[in-house]
């Protein structure tokens, strides 16, 4: 029997024999598959994941899902679940995100809710709930830069001088990195994850089986330099400020001097985009997704910021200008 034959068994028994209509729901850069399920004449619609045992383990989204559960933000409510299968039926957040529905107008509420969700997420966080975000996983997700983007993407084999400049620089990222103080992570919090729902329910979260233990900063990160969407500094730097605040309020382990906190979340920065770049190159060349590809700009705009503003930073500036030429904030705006 195959998937989709296999899903539409499991949906029938799950729905306890009523009809139903099956469309596909979102596309994801992974092995899992969600569809919008919609039982006849009920008025209600259902998500189904189907993430196939061979490839992906749905018990990490099923725990992470309890715990931000918990912390009482929005994530889809569990119908039914089947591991072994692969499959799980859960509450429908709507079809809107935060990448479909953002204009200047609405900007500043729908970051102000995103950043209300982030703090509550943080304020729940305790060790040994998730896997830590460990030097080894953090340096592991850099090196997708040197094999994906600069092997594979650019054709460009380094030499020795260049891949020392290299390590340098990973290890000067790392050392910030894990001296940050350390939270519950999504790992993926920016505008294609974050659902436009109802009124006092925004937002909706999705997609945060990856969650880690980890920086504070980085789910920042995430949302003010989106590899998907671009804001003016000012504005994201208005954000940043707002969320120090009111994280220190709440007593959250953030820097107590804005200038270290700021550090930290550029040089998160730097770190994600470097890991950006490789899975979007990654994508493209091994799983044959292109969609991804004119993202790249905007992310390579990020990285060459964060390196402009840091000394430390600057030898890994003049690599990247040799790796793919370019200037500094040519034509982001939104």
């Amino acid at each position: 029997m195959d998937r989709n034959a296999q899903l539409r068994k499991w949906l029938d028994q799950a729905l306890k024999g009523a009809a139903f209509e099956l469309s596909p729901a979102s596309s994801d850069a992974s092995f899992r598959r969600y569809f919008r399920v919609a039982p006849e004449g009920s008025g209600d619609t259902f998500i189904v994941m189907d993430a196939p045992p061979s490839h992906e383990d749905c018990r990490p989204w099923l725990k992470v899902a309890e715990l931000f559960g918990a912390a009482g933000v929005h994530v889809p409510e569990i119908v039914e679940a089947d591991l072994d299968k692969g499959f799980i039926l859960m509450s429908d957040l709507g079809s809107k995100t935060y990448l479909d529905a953002l204009d200047a107008d609405n900007a500043h509420n729908l970051y102000a809710e995103a950043l209300g969700s982030l703090i509550a997420i943080q304020r729940a966080s305790h060790a040994n709930a998730l896997p830590e975000y460990s030097r080894e996983l953090l340096l592991r997700e850099m090196r997708l830069f040197d094999e994906w983007f600069v092997a594979r993407h650019k054709g460009i084999a380094l030499d020795e001088s260049q891949k020392q400049t290299l390590e340098t620089a990973y290890e000067r990222i790392l050392a910030v990195n894990l001296a940050e103080p350390r939270v519950f992570v999504h790992r993926d919090y920016h505008s294609r994850n974050l659902m436009v729902c109802e009124a006092g329910r925004n937002p909706g979260i999705v997609d945060f089986q990856d969650a880690v233990f980890g920086p504070i900063s980085y789910d920042l990160v995430s949302l003010l330099k989106d590899a998907y969407i671009h804001w003016d500094e000012e504005f994201t730097l208005d954000l940043l400020v707002r969320y120090w605040d009111i994280a220190r309020r709440f007593g959250l382990p953030v820097r107590a001097d804005f200038a270290d906190f700021q550090r930290d979340f550029d040089w998160m920065g730097v770190q994600r985009h470097l890991k950006v770049l490789g899975i979007f190159a990654r994508l493209h060349h091994r799983d044959g997704k292109d969609g991804y590809l004119k993202d790249m700009p905007l992310v390579m705009d990020y990285l060459r910021r964060s390196c402009a503003r840091y000394g430390e930073l600057k030898p890994l500036l003049r690599l990247l200008d040799v790796i793919e030429p370019g200037t500094i904030g040519v034509g982001y705006t939104f």
